[in-house]
């Protein structure tokens, strides 16, 4: 799909320097560009670079200026990086624009779907399933029965929804992404042998909530497992069955959240955090990457190091710690010092 610097500069409603016909097909870094892509140059650092791409055409801040000859049509914007990342999303857009069930897709009695669906081969849509208008359903993805999913939302391939899932709007799950699996509950009789107990709840993810690669969120015991609008989830992350994550937080990879445990607003949560379960976590929390949570924690809270405890004080503790051997060394030698002083004077 090729795209002029005319058009671009209409998209981003930008002035064309140079040759307003130059075609452009994919995009580059601007040390990398080649004929016939499209780069940006924002940051100054990378300014010298201008003067060598062989990009078509480069997206440039209204003040940049060149101060010695350049081959690259220039599209003057605003904000370079911000107009790059439009277009990245106007380019992803149309990339992922298909439509129609494939021939090799399998979709029940009964179901209802909007305007501009695509449905991928080996796909497979439930009974009483609801889809809303452009919704994206790629290859060998599951749709359990009487699962609701809103307006342009984006399921890639492999990804599995079960049961009585209900989707928002502006969502998109990726691949391998498992929605609605039981949650993991289970309980021993008197000669320890586990019997399951009926996972018989389901999972809501309100709008504009993005899901990660391989990360599995599990249906409720009973009412819903909740994800709010706004929620980023990264790869390979467990939410288990009854959570509850409030809008706007951000989850890092693999992160697990146990049972029950609701998670406030605005949250930001590193990489291989554990939550232990039927825990409540307030707003505005800041969770370093390998916490380890097991009590509630307040609003506004920044916490690291397993058990978590306050950031500074972790940080403080940390400078210690990792002199510890020195440290020991020299309470030894003052011990030395208290038990045999040099005067021979044995205490």
């Amino acid at each position: 799909m090729k795209f002029t610097a005319e058009q671009i500069a209409g998209i981003l409603e930008g002035e064309v320097i140079g040759n307003p016909n130059a075609e452009v097909s994919r995009l580059s870094k601007i040390e990398e560009g080649e004929e016939g892509s499209l780069t940006f140059l924002a940051n100054p650092k990378y300014i010298n670079h201008i003067y060598t791409t062989r990009a078509s055409v480069t997206i440039v801040n209204d003040s940049f200026v060149p101060e010695s000859e350049i081959t690259t049509t220039l599209i003057k914007v605003d904000d370079a990086y911000a107009s790059f990342s439009k277009l990245l999303e106007f380019y992803n857009q149309v990339k992922l624009n298909k439509n129609g069930i494939e021939s090799q897709a399998f979709i029940t009695e009964g179901v209802q779907y909007g305007a501009n669906l695509y449905l991928g081969s080996f796909s497979y849509v439930g009974q009483n399933v609801v889809l809303g208008d452009n919704v994206k359903i790629y290859p060998n993805s599951f749709i359990g029965d009487n699962v609701v999913i809103g307006d342009n939302v984006y399921i890639f391939a492999g990804a599995k929804i079960y049961s009585e899932t209900i989707i928002g709007n502006n969502c998109t799950i990726h691949s391998g992404a498992i929605i609605g699996a039981d949650g993991f509950g289970f309980v021993p009789n008197e000669e320890g042998v586990y019997s399951k107990v009926p996972q018989i709840g389901n999972v809501v993810i309100e709008d504009n909530v993005d899901i990660g690669a391989n990360t599995t969120i599990d249906r409720a015991t009973l009412g819903s497992t909740i994800i709010r609008k706004g929620v980023k989830l990264d790869n390979q992350i467990q939410i288990a069955h009854n959570v509850e994550i409030g809008e706007n937080t951000v989850i890092a990879a693999q992160t697990g959240v146990a049972g029950s445990t609701k998670i406030g607003k605005n949250c930001m949560i590193g990489g291989q955090v554990g939550i232990a379960g039927h825990l409540t976590i307030g707003n505005n929390v800041r969770l370093q990457a390998q916490a380890g949570v097991a009590r509630n924690i307040k609003d506004d809270e920044i916490l690291q190091g397993s058990p978590a405890f306050n950031y500074n004080d972790f940080s403080k503790s940390y400078v210690h710690f990792k002199n510890f051997p020195k440290i020991v060394s020299e309470l030894e030698e003052l011990k030395k010092q208290i038990i045999n002083p040099k005067n021979g004077n044995n205490g």
